[in-house]
């Protein structure tokens, strides 16, 4: 079992020198539209990976600066997507196809309570929260918000989510970039047999707060259970 997860490793990492770039272009543009796909197995990795130079030839900062690069044009292309749907077909069309979007009966009139409530600048600072982060690009093309102020904002909160996860991916591999996959494995396994209780309690306070937060966003402060 090991050793078929080392060569899965090991494969990734050789195809991320060719493809890599292409790739978090691809799936974040995929994350940012209405297509769920958590960013954070895009970017992470790709930190990863820019450490420890399997990435992009030479330097790692500068791979790590074409991995956000790459994020965060691949974010906008995704919001352009949906922002294009809502302003080009509209509501109507958003709530027919509601199935085919991913669209829960109730999200995209939070998106729109949302958007109401703090005008332009949602589309920045819901870049940086779950849940709503692809939906606010729906209302605001629903609103004929003018395309380079959307641009601006969405660009920026998108560029800072991105960044945030490179860099937690460039600290990781950072500090391993001299072990073998075969090593890393190995010290994955030992520290899950010796710590375990403790990233058992972790995973439990980020699967909270993150459910915390997903409520208050999308329910707001007045949520029922």
């Amino acid at each position: 079992m090991d050793a078929i997860l080392i060569q899965q490793l090991e494969a990734a990492a050789q195809m991320a020198g060719t493809w890599g770039l292409l790739i978090v272009l691809l799936f974040m543009t995929i994350e940012s539209s209405f297509i769920p796909f958590p960013s954070e197995v895009v970017m992470i990795p790709a930190g990863f990976m820019a450490a420890r130079q399997e990435l992009f030839p030479g330097d790692p900062l500068t791979a790590a600066t074409l991995a956000v690069a790459c994020g965060t044009i691949g974010s906008l292309l995704g919001a352009y997507i949906n922002y294009f749907l809502a302003y080009r077909y509209g509501r109507p069309f958003l709530h027919a196809n509601a199935r085919w979007l991913f669209l829960s009966p109730n999200s995209l009139d939070r998106a729109e309570e949302v958007f109401r409530e703090y005008g332009d600048v949602a589309t920045f600072v819901c870049r940086l929260l779950p849940a709503i982060r692809q939906l606010i690009s729906l209302p605001a093309g629903l609103s004929r918000m003018d395309f380079r102020r959307f641009s601006f904002f969405t660009g920026l909160g998108a560029g800072i989510w991105v960044v945030i996860l490179t860099a937690i991916g460039f600290h990781l591999g950072s500090k391993s970039k001299e072990m073998s996959y075969a090593e890393l494995v190995a010290a994955g396994k030992e520290m899950v047999r010796d710590d375990l209780v403790y990233i058992v309690a972790g995973c439990a306070v980020v699967v909270v707060a993150w459910l915390f937060v997903h409520r208050r966003v999308m329910h707001g402060s007045g949520a029922r259970a």
